[in-house]
């Protein structure tokens, strides 16, 4: 069992990037899925979640009308879109399975990959 997050990398401010998080040994569709951020010395915080027949959706205030999550079940795949990078973006990426809501989502601690790294930085 595994999910594999893949996409992270050095960007410029502005830039973009798509985070991919591919779940093996399991059915991803059975489960709401997110991706959580942790930057160094920071708490762990929900970035977007995505409810496993893709709705609802919840994203954080900080990059709400920036990223765009989104599901393909039959590949088993999730996706982060993620648009006018800034900084404060910079961190860990994890994919996890999630309790969602439209209001919030929580790491379920079912199933999570090893992260990836975001750096934004010019």
């Amino acid at each position: 069992v595994q999910l594999q997050a893949s996409g992270g990398g050095l960007v410029q401010p502005g830039g973009s990037l798509r985070l991919s998080c591919a779940a093996s040994g399991f059915r991803l569709g059975d489960y709401g899925m997110g991706w959580f951020r942790q930057a160094p010395g920071k708490e762990r915080e929900a970035v977007s979640c995505i409810k496993n027949r893709g709705s609802p959706i919840y994203y954080s205030d900080s990059v709400k009308e920036r990223f765009v999550i989104s599901r393909d079940n039959a590949e088993n795949t999730v996706y982060l879109q993620m648009n006018v990078l800034t900084p404060d973006d910079t961190a860990v990426y994890y994919c996890a399975t999630a309790w969602v809501t439209s209001y919030g989502c929580a790491w379920r601690y079912d199933y999570w990959g090893q992260g990836t790294q975001v750096t934004v930085s010019s």
